[in-house]
């Protein structure tokens, strides 16, 4: 899982162009773009009820909470905090969504590729 991590953080480091290049990216900040590259982008089934509009208004209510405590954040560890409670914020959203439809026996498929 570490080796994983750190794969993202020097791929993300290294796709950065211009400018960015200089600047160091947070672990934190890595795992929350991970996380929004998992955002669901539609409905589970195509099946618009509640649940997914609760889940598409949490994911938009967590983008606004982190573009606020980022203008508020004074040094490293508030930026860190920041990254931090977003990427949590947008795993637990997408937890939850997946488990109420798949109570609903509507389930999200996903394929994984793994090094072994």
């Amino acid at each position: 899982m570490k080796k994983t991590a750190l794969t993202i953080v020097l791929a993300t480091a290294a796709l950065a162009g211009g400018a960015q290049a200089a600047l160091p990216v947070l672990f934190e900040e890595a795992q929350a773009r991970t996380e929004e590259e998992r955002i669901f982008r539609s409905p589970i089934a195509g099946i618009e009820n509640r649940y997914w509009f609760n889940y598409r208004t949490n994911v938009l209510e967590a983008k606004k909470e982190l573009s606020s405590d980022l203008r508020r954040a004074s040094d490293t560890e508030d930026l860190r905090d920041a990254w931090g409670e977003y990427g949590s914020e947008l795993r637990d959203e997408r937890v939850d969504y997946a488990e109420e439809m798949a109570e609903r026996g509507f389930r999200s498929g996903t394929v994984r590729f793994e090094d072994y």
